[in-house]
């Protein structure tokens, strides 16, 4: 959604690098590019002016960091602009001292609140809450029903006692039972079975009118909830900003939810909602499926716009996805402590990986990918499907040694997977190749560079032990003497002493007792007398 904002920023700060200080005219240019890319991405006029105000006083007046050149200090100055008018702190659901907690959603018909119901009840399940689906959407044909194959999706109750309408009558603009009734019994239903949070899900428009400003705001007064959240559409443009303030107006709410931020539009709503009505956004939906739904951070998106990447989200995901234990295992392989790291083993990370979502999200949130960005999004997802399907048409002793994949065994694993036999020979090469990096990695050293600090080729040196002569004993004298007189040799001793200087004399008389010249040396002080 942000790609063109992404682009046109990444190309002003591009302008910059270089420069050993920012003159007014460079600032001046900056401010301008920077409203340009705004513009272009739809943000709110009112919210461009604030905006660029802002950064152009801050960048004329603030001290530049010695560690920092002018583009990083500029990029500095507007990630902090963003993260203010995006909202500034993270904030999520405050719930009820007493439960259950109710939350009302209210927004226009097709921003996609049915959905987003199952999702953040997905989502509070997850956190440990136990949520109750209501279906107080009775104007829209099968609302109710879609709502409860959403709660069945996402593996909540539902509460509908009322059927709402539905797409074989006829007249469908005659109301088939009373959402104020449904929302106020929902209550009760939930102290009574002990659900600890409310979802309410209101019916919608396709604009703004009288009627569904009323509803909405009997339905409040009727559950008096503790979080109502404006569900819009990120795809709309600056028409949300408008509809935004008219729900703040004639309902109120607590905070935004934001969905379909996986679309191709410019984003503009995102950027401005927030500033605009001066309400939190606290959600964000970014696809189809109910676990594609986050918790909003004003920094993190901040991040992604400025192509910094997303890692503490990458990370977050990583820990929700991946098996502690499995990981575990194959790190140790990948050091040469729990055997040999295997085909099999790195289907189960694939496979790990392949469940945080897309691959080309999972890249989009590194730092730098930014650059890449045509790269990412043609990656074919395909491929490693075909990857996957040669690996399961391999024999448990072939995952685990694929050293033993010889020329018949390869040609069978083709067969069985669909793939030509230059494909397994192409995953079979990039195996051992990657195994080998990893490995190498894995004990502290980097392929093409010297081991590093503690780790690898450096223990091995760190290990070996001084040299002695045929004998064990030292060729220092005077550690040599120090031994003789029961281990002296951990104790300080004078560099002079090494030449015999501030000895015992009869130390030194003992120590040149063993002393003996080469035999061939005589003949140079013969030449010298």
């Amino acid at each position: 959604m942000f790609d063109t904002l992404q682009d046109r920023l990444a190309a002003t700060f591009k302008s910059l690098r270089g420069k050993g200080r920012i003159t007014e005219a460079d600032i001046d240019e900056t401010a301008r590019e920077i409203r340009r890319a705004l513009l272009e991405a739809d943000v709110n006029l009112a919210v461009v002016k604030d905006f660029v105000a802002a950064v152009r006083e801050r960048a004329r007046t603030v001290e530049l960091h010695a560690a920092l050149n002018p583009a990083q200090q500029i990029i500095k100055i507007v990630d902090e602009e963003l993260v203010s008018i995006l909202g500034g702190e993270t904030r999520t659901i405050r719930f009820a001292k007493r439960p259950p907690t109710v939350i009302m959603l209210a927004g226009l018909q097709g921003a996609g609140k049915t959905t987003l119901a199952g999702k953040l009840a997905l989502w509070l399940k997850g956190q440990g809450h136990s949520p109750l689906l209501v279906a107080a959407d009775l104007q829209r044909p099968n609302a109710v029903s879609q709502l409860q194959i959403v709660g069945q999706r996402a593996g909540v109750h539902v509460f509908a006692p009322e059927p709402g309408n539905d797409s074989s009558r006829v007249d469908l603009d005659r109301p088939t039972g009373n959402p104020v009734e449904v929302a106020r019994k929902s209550i009760w239903e939930a102290e009574r079975k002990l659900y600890d949070v409310v979802i309410v899900d209101t019916a919608g428009r396709l604009g703004i009118d009288a009627d569904l400003m009323k509803q909405a705001a009997d339905i409040r007064d009727a559950v008096h909830p503790d979080e109502v959240l404006f569900v819009v559409d990120a795809m709309i443009g600056q028409d949300a900003v408008n509809t935004a303030n008219a729900f703040l107006e004639g309902v109120g709410f607590d905070g935004v939810v934001l969905t379909k931020l996986d679309g191709d539009a410019r984003g503009g709503a995102a950027l401005s909602i927030a500033r605009v009505t001066g309400k939190p956004i606290m959600f964000a939906s970014n696809g189809e499926g109910l676990k594609d739904f986050d918790v909003f951070h004003p920094d993190r998106m901040a991040s992604r716009i400025l192509g910094m990447g997303d890692m503490l989200t990458l990370i977050e995901q990583a820990e929700k996805t991946f098996d502690a234990e499995q990981s575990a295992k194959a790190a140790a392989k990948l050091t040469g402590q729990g055997g040999e790291f295997g085909l099999g083993d790195f289907l189960q990370q694939m496979q790990m990986v392949r469940k945080m979502g897309p691959l080309s999200k999972i890249f989009g949130m590194l730092p730098g990918m930014g650059e890449l960005k045509d790269q990412i999004n043609n990656i074919d997802e395909s491929e490693v499907d075909r990857i996957e399907a040669i690996i399961h048409s391999m024999t448990p002793a072939e995952r685990d040694n694929p050293k033993i994949i010889d020329g018949s065994r390869r040609a069978r694993i083709a067969k069985g997977s669909g793939t030509a036999v230059s494909e397994v020979n192409s995953l079979v090469s990039r195996f051992f190749d990657a195994r080998k990096a990893m490995t190498a990695m894995a004990s502290g050293k980097i392929p093409g560079m010297p081991g590093l600090p503690g780790a690898g080729a450096n223990r091995k040196q760190q290990a070996k032990k001084p040299k002695k002569n045929a004998r064990g004993v030292s060729g220092n004298p005077a550690k040599r003497a120090a031994a003789a007189q029961g281990g002296a040799a951990e104790q300080p001793v004078d560099p002079a002493a090494a030449f015999g200087q501030q000895m015992d004399p009869a130390a030194l008389q003992e120590a040149m007792k063993d002393f003996q010249l080469p035999s061939n040396l005589s003949k140079m002080f013969d030449q010298g007398k």
